[in-house]
């Protein structure tokens, strides 16, 4: 059975069939480093870490972009916007630079934690203004992008007359010309749905780059479109991110892709669902969200205990990629027994005897290859990774029941128990990504870590800093850093 993807652009599954035979270009859309990653956020890095996962089980060679958006990253807003990393970077009193490695060592920090792959490439949207300012040259000289008052806005309307613009996301043009707010300097435009390319910079913006057009800084979408071209090339085979991008993030990446490559970018657009609160999207802008570290450290008052990082990837797989996940304490700790439970018995099934040639229970037999053989058909069913746990789950009381020998050890041959601990290791470990990383663990590192922090800071208090600068240093050595922030807390993360 063929790998078949939910294709976003056509709505419908399509047998996924890749540019180039035996290689896959996968585009995921990367964190905005002005803050902390939530749970939330999440959701999309596991999924993709999975399908990243599924495509070398397959056999392919996968170069796999994600980026980082460290500058840029703002809503269509009036002329004098300001991005989000500058906005924080204010906040916090610090340099913009410190604040994107700050959070880039966290969300890096929360990926190893829940065992996501590294991609194989991870480009910065800082590292490539000179190839967003060349694309956004192409789309003015080909007369789909003008130049107001130092800002390049890329003009839809114009697209729209030759062009499907809106056919991703499902919206309606004449839709977006009405109901688009007018904001202070939206007179700078020819239409009210025109994106920006470039923002001119005002004289206290703290991130600006010199441009054919003046002083100023990138607009969000050309960064991902700019990433994109040059690491995959001007058409790949899967662009991947939550659904909260279809709008304006993704739909605009599609347009000024188009126009400056001369073909639509991607073939195979996937986007996962939400995760929510109470039926309401986790996010920053509803104050409902919570911090992966708050997630590993039990410490909001959603939570009523620390949740180990393999919980919430259980958590997140235990539902299908394309529909809602509703967040409460009590699910999440009804992930932590359940996924207790599967590794149990994935552990049990290595020491079952394999010696036994005959089947006793034919029906049995039949039931168990049949359960280990759809976990192949489920993941090609558009990464049904909920009915591939199902599936593991069925297994469960089989192998207990040879445990406790309710069921005959004479029951299943060898070969059939030997073919369930390979299943059972390529799908729990290699292809979701489980691990056997016990909470109570995580939890005493925590502890012995935040006890370490507190002995340096008194070192440093007492002015002791041989005594300081080794503590750093030897964790250093370990590949743990530690980081003096200037409100006087201390951050540390594992490299």
């Amino acid at each position: 059975m063929a790998l078949t993807i939910y294709n976003s652009y056509s709505r419908k599954k399509e047998e996924f069939k890749p540019i180039t035979p035996g290689h896959v270009g996968m585009y995921v859309c990367g964190p905005t480093v002005s803050g902390e990653s939530h749970l939330g956020h999440a959701r999309p890095y596991v999924t993709f870490d999975v399908l990243f996962r599924y495509l070398q089980h397959m056999g392919y060679k996968v170069r796999y972009v994600r980026n980082i958006t460290d500058a840029g990253h703002f809503e269509e807003e009036g002329r004098e916007g300001v991005d989000k990393v500058s906005k924080k970077a204010l906040l916090e009193k610090l340099e913009p630079m410190e604040l994107v490695q700050k959070y880039t060592n966290l969300f890096h920090w929360a990926m190893h934690e829940m065992n996501c792959l590294n991609p194989t490439i991870e480009p910065t949207a800082t590292g490539h203004i000179v190839e967003q300012q060349v694309m956004i040259k192409k789309i003015i000289d080909d007369g789909y992008a003008y130049e107001s008052n130092g800002s390049v806005y890329f003009d839809v309307v114009k697209y729209s007359k030759s062009h499907d613009y809106g056919k991703l996301s499902g919206r309606i043009l004449e839709d977006l010309l009405e109901t688009t707010r007018k904001l202070e300097g939206q007179e700078e435009k020819r239409n009210l749905a025109d994106f920006a390319l470039w923002k001119a910079a005002s004289p206290e913006h703290i991130m600006r780059w010199e441009s054919p057009w003046g002083v100023g800084f990138p607009g969000w979408h050309i960064e991902c479109s700019a990433m994109a071209t040059k690491y995959l090339g001007p058409r790949f085979d899967i662009h991947g991110g939550g659904m909260d991008l279809l709008f304006p993030h993704h739909e605009s990446e599609i347009a000024q892709s188009t126009i400056c490559n001369d073909t639509p970018p991607v073939n195979y657009w996937m986007h996962n669902n939400m995760i929510t609160v109470n039926g309401r999207k986790m996010g920053k802008s509803y104050n409902n969200f919570i911090t992966l570290t708050e997630m590993f450290s039990g410490k909001h008052p959603l939570l009523t205990q620390p949740v180990a990082p393999m919980t919430i990837r259980f958590f997140i797989l235990q539902s299908h990629y394309r529909s809602t996940l509703d967040f409460s304490a009590e699910a999440l700790q009804s992930s932590e027994k359940a996924f207790k439970r599967l590794w149990e018995s994935y552990e049990l099934v290595k020491q079952l005897p394999v010696d036994n040639e005959k089947t006793g229970d034919e029906e049995l037999n039949k039931k168990v290859l049949k359960w280990l053989d759809e976990l192949e058909a489920f993941m090609n069913d558009d990464l049904n990774t909920a009915k591939v746990i199902a599936n593991l789950f069925e297994l469960v009381p089989i192998i207990n029941g040879l445990r406790d020998k309710h069921i005959a050890k004479e029951a299943l041959p060898g070969s059939t128990i030997k073919l369930m601990h390979q299943k059972m290791k390529i799908f729990i470990e290699d292809i979701l990504g489980l691990q056997n990383r016990s909470i109570s663990n995580h939890v005493i590192v925590r502890g012995i870590m935040g006890l370490i922090v507190n002995i340096r800071k008194e070192a440093r208090s007492k002015k002791d800093f041989v005594t300081s600068d080794l503590i750093r240093d030897k964790l250093n050595e370990l590949g743990i850093v530690l980081k003096d922030e200037k409100d006087g807390s201390v951050s540390w993360n594992q490299q």
